[in-house]
């Protein structure tokens, strides 16, 4: 039997965009590529938000590592947790003491929630990261509900419930908006002792205005589309404290029936472990063809770089700008194998866009900008197709256009209460 040739081993650390698009370039190329991820699957994070208000389940959002890359013959999948490096020997040791060996290291591990030096506010006011995440989010949203209709059903009477979301980004804009749209469309119909539609539902952010990276013109229009919805915009409304049941707001106290953590995020430990130089924020400071300094075999991409590119544009923690990282790196690894110099990263700006309940969103690219019907079409569509297996891509067109024309989203199930009791 003829030998296997040896090629160059890539391992890439992280399943997430960059590190999975990283593999997709690195596809049936002279390299041997291990894919080393936490998770089994890949989740597209922007819909997250969809799965955590019973609009999307799981499935339809997050697709197996080892499917996306079935046609990948040198591509390997690695189900583990990676701890630490030996940059002098080139390995990457996960969890369990396993080690493997590299030629070229990506490190695409992405990031994480973070609470400003109160990491016990997580049990009572979680993130959305993970699909985990999600999932205990929309169990805790139902769960508040249900008690809701136990006791005006036992007692008579009921409070209206109210909700608090923290954060005026992309993803708290988006959660407020489709906590709203489960409150006042979704579940209106489903309770006889409650009225769903009176919740409380408000949307905290220190800043001046939501979406801070938008324009004001923008901003304002995102605000605007929440309040039609009944939510209610707070701004300059920093959280200094999370409690059960409460929160603390401008030295007073506000009652929650649930509460979401939308700001704040923390790039992996895992740069840190590289001994490289980081920013403020501990994102690795890197090279502009997406190397480590000094370590060239090292690649950092997505949440985890610091990146003001050639063109000097500073690189944000987007999906599309973690996929065009994983591709590049990809490029330049086998730029290298060739003998060709490698190239400089550029960052090509798609525009930004956030969804704010049906039928609303606000988009801008370039110098267009859009709001209302126009924006959440094009939302849409350009969600869709970025969605990875064509499976996904049905499943989701067809939810969202029964969601749209019943105005109903997913079942709602609760199916981790006996364990929250």
């Amino acid at each position: 039997m003829q030998e296997r040739p040896q090629y160059p081993r890539v391992v890439i650390v992280g399943g997430g965009f960059g590190g999975l698009h990283a593999a997709k370039a690195l596809s049936n190329k002279a390299v041997d590529v291990t894919l080393i991820d936490r998770k089994n699957h890949h989740t597209f994070q922007p819909l997250l938000y969809q799965v955590a208000l019973a609009v999307l389940s799981p499935g339809e959002i997050a697709s197996s590592l080892r499917h996306i890359l079935r046609a990948s013959r040198n591509v390997h999948t690695i189900l583990g947790e990676v701890v630490g490096f030996d940059l002098g020997a080139r390995r990457v040791t996960l969890d369990d003491g396993a080690e493997t060996h590299y030629d070229y290291l990506i490190v695409a591990a992405g990031s994480r929630h973070a609470y400003f030096s109160h990491d016990e506010w997580e049990v009572n006011a979680p993130g959305l990261k993970t699909i985990e995440d999600a999932v205990e989010i929309r169990s805790r949203l139902l769960l508040a509900f249900e008690k809701g209709e136990r006791e005006a059903t036992f007692t008579g009477r009921q409070a209206p419930l109210s909700f608090a979301v923290i954060g005026g980004g992309p993803t708290g804009v988006e959660l407020a908006g489709a906590l709203a749209d489960l409150a006042r469309r979704a579940l209106a119909k489903d309770f006889k002792a409650i009225d769903t539609t009176q919740a409380h539902i408000r949307l905290y952010e220190g800043s001046p205005r939501i979406l801070g990276t938008y324009s004001e013109a923008t901003s304002h229009k995102a605000a605007q589309q929440l309040q039609q919805l009944g939510v209610e915009v707070c701004t300059e409304s920093m959280v200094t404290g999370v409690e059960p049941g409460r929160i603390k707001v401008r030295d007073r106290w506000i009652a929650t029936d649930v509460t979401l953590w939308a700001t704040g995020v923390a790039p992996s430990p895992l740069g840190k472990a590289l001994g490289a130089a980081t920013d403020r924020a501990g994102r690795v400071i890197i090279e502009q063809d997406l190397s480590v300094p000094g370590h060239r075999d090292i690649f950092v991409i997505g949440d985890m770089s610091a990146l003001t590119d050639v063109d000097g544009t500073e690189v944000p923690g987007l999906a599309a700008a973690a996929i065009q990282q994983g591709q590049a790196a990809a490029v330049n690894i086998l730029r290298d194998l060739r003998g060709e110099p490698r190239l400089p990263f550029r960052y090509h700006d798609r525009g930004s866009m956030a969804t704010i309940g049906h039928h609303r969103a606000v988009a801008e690219i370039g110098n267009l900008t859009l709001s209302g019907v126009p924006a959440w079409l094009l939302w849409s569509v350009v969600h869709v197709f970025l969605l990875i297996g064509f499976r996904n891509r049905v499943a989701v067109m067809g939810q969202w256009a029964w969601a749209y024309m019943t105005r109903t989203g997913s079942s709602p199930l609760i199916t981790d209460h006996h364990q929250k009791e």
